[in-house]
């Protein structure tokens, strides 16, 4: 599946450590192969029929949606993510 993103997805990818950076490169790409990678974590977000969050590590994580044709990244950060929509 393809992946796009939105602009405040950059804007919150540029202020990650480089480690994480390195390490959410990773996961985006097993998200591209196969939603249902164990690493990853996915679970649609309560409340919503199509976003949904998955885990980079144990601190950090991803909101995505999906559409049609692809994920589209939204959001990543420290767990509390959820609490800046």
């Amino acid at each position: 599946m393809n992946l796009t993103t939105t602009d405040r997805f950059w804007r919150d990818y540029d202020k990650l450590p480089e480690t994480v950076k390195k390490q959410a490169d990773r996961k985006f790409a097993y998200l591209s192969r196969s939603i249902a990678h164990p690493s990853l974590r996915v679970k649609r977000l309560q409340g919503s029929q199509y976003a949904y969050e998955g885990s980079i590590n144990m601190q950090y994580r991803f909101l995505f949606e999906i559409t049609t044709d692809s994920y589209r990244l939204m959001r990543v950060g420290k767990h509390n993510i959820l609490d800046k929509l």
